[in-house]
């Protein structure tokens, strides 16, 4: 698989044209035991071997909203598996959903406490707020989350030093908060998304949501399994270190 990582000089650049600068990563002790980081209840026994199967990561970020238990409905129609970057500062208000997540066996990870630029804060600001998310998502799901995305995919020195979690971005970028088009979603989707992408999508938007049925259905016409990031990367997964797919190597 190709590993989406930036050591002590270089830099990523995203499908959103934003660039990552670059720095050794440095594991800050976590908020919970080490057993209790959350994959999805029933995702670990059930999901394919990604090293045979054509796998694809659906992710969401933004939520939880009031168009993700919708969303939910559709993957589980589907038997879909995702993993949604939620915002701690909006759990309190979806407790149920977020809870459905982590029982329907997605993955809850960390997209920080609200949306705030982490290239911007300092380490103990980063470390304050990863953490707090931590927490909130632990006292619903009763683990923590296993990765995390920083939003915008934005990241300093300073942020890749202190993020004790393996940094999920992605290959696959729909834009789908820029343009809000169910089609554009899908033509982008499945013009771009190849075998261990990393697909970016927003379930707070009701045009992103409305895309995901034909989604599904045109990527399991073409074969592809749909499973959460830690099944993708088949727990191969890094503190610190940054990974946009997980993409066969030519």
């Amino acid at each position: 698989m190709r590993k989406a990582t930036v050591g002590t000089t270089g830099s990523l650049l995203l499908a959103s044209g934003l660039v990552l600068s670059a720095s050794a990563p440095a594991a800050a002790a976590p908020t919970a035991p080490a057993d209790r980081i959350f994959r999805g209840e029933d995702s670990s026994d059930q999901a394919p071997d990604c090293t045979e199967a054509k796998c694809v990561a659906l992710t969401f970020d933004d939520g939880p909203g009031k168009y993700t238990d919708e969303l939910l409905d559709v993957l589980d129609e589907h038997d879909a598996k995702a993993t949604f970057y939620v915002l701690g500062s909006k759990i309190g208000k979806f407790e149920d959903t977020v809870e459905r997540m982590a029982e329907d066996g997605h993955e809850v990870g960390n997209h920080t406490w609200d949306h705030d630029d982490l290239a911007t804060l300092s380490a103990d600001q980063i470390k304050d707020d990863l953490e707090r998310t931590d927490r909130a998502i632990a006292d619903v799901t009763g683990e923590k989350p296993a990765t995390m995305r920083p939003p915008y995919g934005s990241l300093s020195d300073t942020a890749r030093e202190t993020i004790h979690h393996p940094i999920l971005l992605w290959d696959v970028d729909t834009l789908d908060w820029q343009h809000r088009d169910s089609d554009k979603i899908l033509d982008i989707t499945l013009d771009e998304t190849d075998q261990g992408s990393v697909v970016l999508f927003h379930d707070i938007h009701e045009s992103s949501v409305d895309a995901i049925p034909d989604v599904l259905d045109e990527l399991a016409e073409q074969d592809y399994e749909f499973v959460t990031v830690t099944d993708l990367f088949e727990d191969d997964l890094e503190p610190g270190t940054a990974y946009s797919d997980a993409r066969p190597k030519q």
